[in-house]
């Protein structure tokens, strides 16, 4: 693939609890300098991603329920809606993990389907499930790809980057299988260089969650 190809499928990341707002100004100048896909920040910044990424074809993801998934549906569909209102276009909502490993698999399709309604009020949105792989059995990997097809999401993603573990070739593979070609997997937690994104992409991954971004193109272009 090409450094521009795999640029476009960078969300270019920075959800650490102290990034301050210059941290943020230059993310998104990355992002713009590099063709990155988007930036994911904090919801507390997407404002001032917005405002930095208006016009640039860069779009601004931000993540819910984050990083326990242990809100209430309704709590994510607010934080959802506000985040859409304020310039986000992208949603990576945290599954109720307990819910998941509990059995209550209605909850967590409503709690998905909280996220997706909120986002199909606005063309174009879309929403990235993260399932945090390193928590879950294989079958409650499928499980959690199935549930997330079901509910109207847009793409499944491996990790938070606060678990125990981040992206693997196996976990993309099987989410891959799992959700069929026509559905995103992105791969996130643990993607530094350019041949980690290779190998992830190989795997079935179609976006790439890192804060190693501009590395990673940078060792494509070498």
């Amino acid at each position: 693939m090409s450094r521009e190809q795999v640029a476009r499928m960078i969300d270019h990341t920075v959800l650490k609890p102290t990034a301050t707002t210059a941290e943020i100004d230059r993310l998104c100048q990355e992002a713009r300098d590099n063709g990155f896909g988007a930036v994911c920040v904090n919801p507390v910044y997407v404002p001032r991603a917005a405002a930095a990424l208006k016009g640039s074809g860069v779009a601004v993801a931000t993540v819910i329920g984050f990083p326990l998934g242990a809100n209430q549906p309704e709590t994510k569909a607010a934080e959802s809606r506000l985040a859409l209102q304020q310039g986000a276009v992208e949603l990576d909502m945290v599954i109720n993990l307990g819910a998941l490993k509990g059995g209550d698999l209605g909850l967590v399709e409503r709690d998905i389907r909280a996220v997706v309604n909120e986002a199909r009020a606005v063309p174009g949105a879309l929403v990235k499930v993260i399932i945090e792989t390193c928590f879950l059995t294989d079958e409650e990997k499928r499980t959690a790809c199935r549930l997330a097809k079901q509910a109207g999401a847009d793409f499944v993603k491996t990790s938070t980057g606060f678990g125990t573990g981040g992206a693997t070739v196996e976990d993309v593979r099987l989410m891959r299988q799992t959700v069929g070609p026509q559905m995103g997997v992105k791969a996130s937690g643990g993607v530094r260089t350019a041949q980690d994104a290779l190998t992830m992409i190989e795997a079935g991954a179609t976006r790439l969650g890192t804060s190693a971004g501009v590395a990673i193109v940078s060792g494509l272009a070498g």
